[in-house]
């Protein structure tokens, strides 16, 4: 599979996700229970799992997108200062 491919299955997948969390914050997005006089109400999926997915993916498309503009990956380096 190349990048293009990857990227295009990635953007679906976020448009999905980014779907599913407009679903969650609207009102039918909600489960309500009701017992007695004491009321609960839930999502289906847990919020801050979507928002992770999205983030996850957003960062992602923008990484296969550079490599395919020709930008090289990031690199980290870490410099431990020592006092000799």
């Amino acid at each position: 599979m190349d990048r293009k491919e990857k990227i295009r299955k990635k953007k679906e997948r976020l448009k999905l996700y980014e779907e599913k969390e407009a679903f969650m914050l609207s009102k039918d997005g909600v489960q309500s229970y009701k017992i007695g006089s004491r009321m609960a109400a839930r999502y289906d999926l847990e919020l801050a799992e979507i928002r992770k997915a999205i983030s996850d993916l957003e960062k992602e498309i923008e990484e296969l997108e550079g490599l395919e503009n020709g930008k090289k990956p990031r690199k980290i380096a870490g410099i431990v200062p020592r006092d000799w």
